[in-house]
């Protein structure tokens, strides 16, 4: 009769599993510590699964394994299935990017003779907690002329990393004492020292001299001069490696959980399918979500309809609009994405009766938004009780979670934008402390558990 809510450590029987699983996780996490990255890295493992770039395939017939790649930062990974995709494809729709700091289009100058370099922060990041910390460089450059250079500093123990200096608490109190936290630390302070010494150079039009040894270094190792930032995607992240958390290792930190941690347990869900699933099945691993979904590798582009399409023509043999339109239409999703973990040091914010708790297991949450379910899917009843069953069959540890209380705020995710091509759509994912900072928390048992949940909607959806 009545809703139990429990521990998920105190069911289960398998902590070795879970544990080894994690270890898989924390590795990946490692790789992949961007959209770009996590792409690279997914290819590898899908080809490693038998899986076959779509793009060299004219026909399809179910049991096929194809993936497709937008632009470098969206990944679709899909199983095809007995059914006739008109009749619906299960979807499971995860986002790779994560909040970080870009280097601006022309980052690099020296005051005082040290270099720095501009930032402009990507995604809702408490920009206080980017300042004094290591952080590593990642992306990539194109040069004037179409070559990609790729660029990895900070990861490697022998690597060099940056930081963003914070004033002395001594000398604080006039600087920083009367803001509010948001302007602790400015969006324009958010500034990467990358310098010291200057250039040798004997040149009266050379000025900035430990500016310009930056630039023969960044010449000398990658082939860059100055201009070739404006054509440059190259992120500041948190330095360092995905660790155990707490006496009982129960727990990961690291940073970009949200959303790779889904991302990941998508992945690994469809690369685990058995067999012929009765619907196709897709994951796709897509980016933006962070700033809104926009561009072309958001979920606001017409990128899966652009590949479902491709799959229905492939199969079929021909297309037109109303076979993708009655796809779309009675397709499901899971749209795969965190929810907010209750903190007892800040439990105040949250509805505790109807909070996600970690170590409880996925959680599947109906509606997101703020406030009055502002921006949100809000999933029908009966494809929640579907959900629910799905669960259950397969023995899943679930939870139900909500972002916040009412008044205190709440997020989005790219659910909206799923069910507005009407397809069915709920959020499903683990829960995190400290979301959207430099070392977020999960539990292992919640990353297997959402790993168990995504295998099971591709078997009983």
């Amino acid at each position: 009769m009545l809703y139990k809510n429990e521990n998920g450590w105190k069911k289960q029987t398998n902590r070795e599993e879970i544990f080894k699983f994690s270890e898989e996780y924390k590795y990946f996490l490692d790789m992949a510590k961007t959209e770009r990255k996590f792409v690279t890295e997914g290819i590898k493992i899908a080809q490693a699964h038998g899986f076959v770039d779509a793009q060299t395939e004219k026909e399809l017939v179910p049991g096929d394994r194809i993936y497709y790649v937008n632009r470098g930062k969206n990944l679709v990974l899909a199983i095809i299935g007995k059914e006739d995709m008109e009749k619906g494809i299960n979807y499971v729709v995860s986002h790779v990017d994560s909040p970080r700091l870009d280097l601006k289009g022309n980052p690099l100058y020296e005051k005082y003779e040290l270099a720095y370099m501009k930032t402009h922060y990507y995604g809702g990041i408490k920009k206080y907690q980017w300042a004094s910390i290591p952080l590593a460089m990642h992306g990539v450059v194109i040069l004037e002329d179409g070559k990609k250079v790729e660029i990895t500093i900070g990861e490697n123990e022998s690597d060099p990393v940056f930081t963003i200096p914070d004033i002395l608490p001594h000398l604080a109190g006039k600087v920083q004492g009367e803001r509010k936290s948001g302007e602790v630390i400015k969006g324009e302070e958010l500034q990467i020292i990358v310098g010291s010494i200057p250039s040798t150079i004997e040149d009266k039009d050379v000025a900035s001299k430990v500016k310009y040894a930056i630039l023969e270094i960044l010449n000398r190792d990658y082939g860059i001069v100055e201009e070739d930032f404006i054509s440059a995607e190259l992120e500041l992240v948190p330095a360092g490696k995905a660790r155990d958390l707490g006496f009982d290792r129960s727990m990961i930190g690291a940073y970009g959980q949200d959303d790779r941690i889904c991302g990941y347990t998508s992945l690994r869900a469809i690369l685990d399918i058995e067999g012929i699933p009765e619907k196709t099945a897709v994951c796709f691993l897509a980016d933006k979500e962070e700033i809104g979904s926009t561009g072309s590798t958001g979920l606001t582009s017409d990128f899966l309809g652009y590949f479902t399409g491709d799959m229905i023509e492939k199969t079929k043999g021909k297309f037109n609009e109303m076979m993708l339109r009655r796809a779309l239409w009675n397709s499901q999703a899971l749209s795969s994405d965190v929810n907010a973990g209750v903190d007892p040091i800040f439990d105040s914010v949250h509805d505790i009766q109807n909070a996600a708790k970690i170590g409880f297991g996925v959680v599947v949450t109906k509606y997101t938004g703020a406030r009055g379910k502002s921006s949100t899917n809000d999933a029908d009843a009966e494809y929640v009780a579907k959900v629910r069953n799905i669960l259950n069959s397969e023995n899943v540890c679930w939870q139900i979670g909500e972002l916040g209380k009412v008044d205190e705020g709440g997020g989005g995710t790219v659910a909206k934008y799923l069910a507005a091509l009407g397809i069915h759509t709920i959020d499903i994912g683990p829960a995190l402390l400290a979301m959207h900072s430099p070392f977020e928390v999960s539990s292992k048992l919640d990353v297997y558990e959402t790993y168990r949940g995504y295998k099971a909607f591709y078997k009983r959806g």
